[in-house]
């Protein structure tokens, strides 16, 4: 006897629909907006959404505008390192009082850190080379202290100038007083003729900077000069460059207004400090 066995049914298919495609959005690079930015406090240039230029850029803002920490650590080594205080209760235009100190620019130990960390933001700021080991050996660094407001037991750094040892500089050339046909006020012209500049050292053509090409003797001259700007136009600019040529030469004070001191090639602001405190007869030299 057959047996018959139940025939299985048959599961209906399914059939999936067939999925839809994803639309896809192009994407477009806007090379017209830059990621680098320029800042307008501090004039550094960084790449926005960089974690390390940021980083930097709101350390060097900060010390440009503001200036950097002198603590106790500091101090407390400078009484061991022979760091000198030149200048005390020296008062400023709005009033207040500091302090102005001399070292070594070879100094080490926490002063030489703070030393360097200054002078890095100062490079970058004026947009200036670092100074070599030979410039550093000839040098003294002069900075101006205040008290900081939050805390009487700390100072803030708020000037800096590197005086160096120098041997020669050459005198800038002063112009002579043309008067133009055309000019409808009468007053002289004090810009360098080309027949006057063609036998002179251009340091800055765009400023019409220009010097005579005789070295002559100097014994100082002014490589770095730094001040924060919320503490600009107080006078600590020309404090800290009369305290150096008071004292930069043991017992032998130097005369800005004789030819005794040089810069190396100031910026504009530069320019201004050098001629209001040297009356014209600060002279240039090459770092």
């Amino acid at each position: 006897m057959t047996r018959v066995y139940p025939r299985k049914r048959l599961a209906p298919s399914k059939h999936k629909p067939p999925a839809r495609q994803k639309t896809l959005t192009q994407l477009h690079f806007a090379l017209d907006s830059s990621v680098l930015r320029t800042c307008s406090h501090c004039g550094l240039s960084y790449t926005k959404g960089a974690p390390d230029d940021e980083a930097l850029h709101r350390t060097h803002c900060g010390r440009v505008q503001r200036g950097m920490e002198w603590g106790k650590e500091e101090e407390r080594e400078a009484l061991k390192s022979g760091v000198d205080e030149v200048a005390a209760r020296v008062r400023l235009g709005d009033g207040s009082k500091g302090r102005i100190i001399r070292f070594p620019a070879t100094m080490t130990g926490k002063i030489g850190t703070k030393l360097a960390h200054l002078l890095e933001t100062i490079n970058l700021a004026l947009t200036s080379p670092p100074l070599t080991e030979s410039i550093l050996k000839s040098s003294k660094a002069y900075l101006f202290l205040l008290p900081a407001p939050s805390n009487p037991q700390r100072e803030k750094i708020v000037g800096c100038v590197i005086a160096q040892r120098i041997s020669t500089a050459m005198a800038i050339a002063a112009p002579e007083p043309t008067f133009s046909v055309d000019a409808q006020d009468g007053r002289a012209d004090s810009k360098l003729s080309p027949s006057q500049t063609q036998s002179l050292v251009a340091v800055d053509a765009s400023s019409g900077l220009f010097c005579h090409p005789s070295p002559l003797p100097t014994p100082l001259g002014i490589t770095r000069l730094f001040v924060p700007s919320a503490h600009r136009r107080q006078g600590i600019a020309t404090r800290l460059l009369s305290a150096a040529a008071a004292t930069f030469v043991h017992a032998c004070p130097l005369d800005p207004t004789k030819g005794q001191v040089a810069f190396t090639q100031p910026t504009e602001g530069g320019c201004a400090v050098m001629e209001k405190w040297g009356k014209g007869f600060v002279r240039i030299y090459e770092e």
